[in-house]
């Protein structure tokens, strides 16, 4: 397997296997809703196209990133998530990096979105898969989120061999410019934002899923697979 690393693609592309990883913080509040009992997330591409959904259907949540915004139910903060009732629910989710990546190459034949807390059922979905190339989304700053490209150089690694470490790349994402950010978001009291977020997105290999996305009834829609059915 030949990983490649790139950015959001300015116009939606179609590798045959994309691996999107937003690992601070949209795809480790989306694993920690399948781990609560969320049954899917919806992606939209604006916040108006989220709210009109949820307004259509009546128990659907909404998630947004940044300050928290009327009418959405969580501003992308996996611990604050705790204090949802998820179980069962749709979630229409709408982010500036993670989704918008996901939906950048939502053609690919299998599209997985990671984080820390999924790496190794997405790495095990790969081994299963054994394409010849995976295409790694890096989604937070341009391509360049040290946090999301050691998340995605861990699932590459990890994917070729099972015994990888997670350590090494848990400190490069530990001392992100994302991480700095989340925690300066603490001290000054930001509302979207949990003291206890950088440490959630921490934890490594954490679930025994991956997460899939494929479109259907017009949206691309990420459910939970087991890593042996990810393919």
């Amino acid at each position: 397997m030949r990983p490649a690393f790139t950015g959001i693609p300015n116009r939606p592309t179609a590798p045959d296997v994309a691996v999107v990883v937003d690992v601070m913080r949209a795809f480790t509040v989306a694993a920690w809703a399948f781990r609560r009992g969320a049954e899917k997330i919806v992606f939209t591409e604006t916040q108006e196209e989220a709210l009109e959904l949820k307004a259509r259907h009546p128990g659907w949540l909404a998630f947004q990133d940044g300050a928290p915004v009327p009418g959405f139910d969580l501003a992308n903060s996996p611990a604050r998530l705790r204090s949802l009732d998820v179980r069962g629910r749709t979630v229409v989710q709408k982010t500036t990096a993670g989704t918008a990546g996901a939906l950048a190459v939502a053609d690919a034949r299998l599209l997985l979105c990671a984080s820390f807390v999924v790496a190794g059922a997405t790495a095990e979905a790969l081994r299963r898969t054994r394409p010849d190339t995976v295409t790694f989304v890096v989604t937070g700053d341009g391509g360049r989120a040290e946090e999301d490209l050691a998340c995605a150089e861990y699932i590459a690694a990890l994917a070729d061999s099972a015994d990888t470490e997670p350590g090494p790349y848990l400190e490069r994402a530990r001392h992100s410019d994302a991480a700095a950010r989340l925690a300066e978001g603490v001290r000054l009291g930001w509302t979207g934002v949990h003291p206890e977020d950088v440490e959630m997105c921490l934890e490594a290999d954490a679930f025994p899923f991956a997460m899939a996305a494929a479109r259907a009834d017009g949206h691309l829609v990420l459910r939970p697979v087991p890593a042996v059915t990810a393919v």
